[in-house]
C-alpha cells in the first residue's frame, strides 16, 4: 500500500524532531504538528495511517485531540506520556487510544510498537476491502464520498445540492451524535446561525431522496427539541 504516513504531535522540538528523523530513516513519510489543533489541521489536508500524540501540550492537549480524530479516523493512535501521568494513559486508552510510551523512551522501543500498529492496520483494511477509504463514510446503506462530492443509497446515486451534500457530509461523519440547527448552519454557512428554518428545509429536502420512507426515516432522526443525527446502524 506504499509508503506509510506519519503524524507526530508533540510541543517538545527536540522529541519531535528527534522522532521525525528516526521515522524518516525508516522510509516513513513524516508530519509534525506541536499542538492538537495544528495536529487536527493536518489531518484534514493529508492521509495519515498512525499517529504519535503528546498528552501534554498547549493550545489542545492530546486526549482531546485523539477524542476529535475519533470521530473520524481508525488509523492506530500511540500516545506519550511522562511517568507522573498515569492517570492521563488511562484515560488516554479509555478514549481511543492503541498504544503508550513512556518517556524517556528508546527510540528502537517506538518503532517497534510502530511497526506492529501499522501491520495490524494493514491487515485490517485488507479484510475491510483492501484499499483505505478515508473520504468515504458509510452508514448502512448509505454512502458519501468526500472527495468525488457523490451520495448513494443501497449503490444507487443520489442527487444533492451542494448545501445539502454538506449537511449531509456534517451528520454522517459522527453518526449519532445529535447537532443543533444552530451548529448545522453556523457550521455549513460559516456564519452566526440566523434563519435556523432552513435547516429544517434541507433535511426534509434531504429525507425524500435518501429515505425509502421519508415519513419514517431510518437515516436522519430528530431529537426533539435538541437536533438531527444520523442514527447509527
Amino acid at each position: 500500500m506504499g509508503q506509510y504516513h506519519i503524524l507526530i504531535v508533540e510541543d517538545d522540538r527536540e522529541i519531535l524532531d528527534g522522532v521525525g528523523i528516526y521515522l524518516k530513516n525508516q522510509g516513513y513519510e513524516v508530519f509534525k504538528a506541536q499542538n492538537g489543533r495544528e495536529g487536527l489541521q493536518i489531518l484534514e489536508q493529508q492521509k495519515i495511517h498512525l499517529a504519535i500524540v503528546d498528552i501534554m501540550m498547549p493550545v489542545m492537549d492530546g486526549i482531546a485531540m485523539t477524542m476529535k480524530l475519533r470521530e473520524t479516523y481508525d488509523f492506530p493512535v500511540i500516545m506519550l506520556s511522562a511517568k507522573s501521568e498515569e492517570i492521563d494513559k488511562v484515560t488516554g486508552l479509555n478514549i481511543g487510544a492503541d498504544d503508550y510510551v513512556t518517556k524517556p523512551f528508546a527510540p528502537m522501543e517506538l518503532l517497534a510498537r510502530v511497526n506492529s500498529h501499522l501491520r495490524r492496520y494493514a491487515r485490517y483494511l485488507k479484510m475491510a476491502g483492501g484499499t483505505i477509504r478515508e473520504h468515504v463514510y458509510e452508514v448502512g446503506g448509505l454512502e458519501l464520498n468526500e472527495e468525488t462530492k457523490e451520495v448513494r443509497v443501497d449503490g444507487e446515486p443520489v442527487g444533492l445540492t451542494p448545501l445539502e451534500f454538506k449537511i449531509l457530509a456534517l451528520l454522517i461523519k459522527s453518526p449519532g451524535r445529535v447537532f443543533s440547527a444552530d451548529e448545522i448552519y453556523e457550521r455549513v454557512w460559516n456564519e452566526k446561525a440566523i434563519a435556523t428554518e432552513t435547516i429544517m428545509v434541507h433535511i426534509r429536502h434531504i429525507r425524500t431522496k435518501i429515505e425509502a420512507d421519508p415519513k419514517n426515516p431510518k437515516y436522519i432522526k430528530v431529537v426533539w427539541g435538541v437536533g438531527y443525527k444520523i442514527e447509527k446502524q
